[in-house]
């Protein structure tokens, strides 16, 4: 039930127009809470070895290289293909950890979201 200053009293269901602002208000509420998630998980660090720690690779949320270290020991002129192998390798873990934890953060806030019959439960994707 809601209150007019016009009508009083009424059982009136909300107009179009009401849903709508509703909707856009917690779409924008949504929104924030991504940027914000996402901006948390962009300054986390992710890091990643291959090789028994023979190569370690360090990257960012935003999927951007950090540092890169190897174990001087490994580095063999003989055996550059193995040393590039590890290299991607530890490169390639440390990217893939920052993305599941990007995934993970979008679908814990879109997960059980319906605007609308929207289902938006798998934000991740975006």
């Amino acid at each position: 039930m809601s209150y007019s200053a016009r009508r009083g009293f009424s059982n009136q269901r909300p107009t179009g127009a009401q849903r709508q602002a509703e909707l856009q208000k917690q779409v924008m509420q949504m929104q924030s809470s991504m940027d914000a998630a996402r901006e948390e998980v962009e300054r986390q660090e992710f890091t990643a070895s291959a090789g028994g720690g023979a190569v370690e690779a360090k990257v960012n949320g935003k999927k951007e290289l950090l540092s890169l270290r190897i174990k001087p020991e490994v580095v063999d002129p003989e055996d550059v293909e193995m040393l590039e192998d590890l290299t991607l390798s530890a490169v390639n873990e440390a990217l893939r950890q920052a993305g599941t934890a990007m995934q993970q953060k979008m679908d814990a806030l879109g997960s059980g979201l319906n605007f609308g019959g929207l289902n938006l439960g798998n934000l991740g994707n975006f």
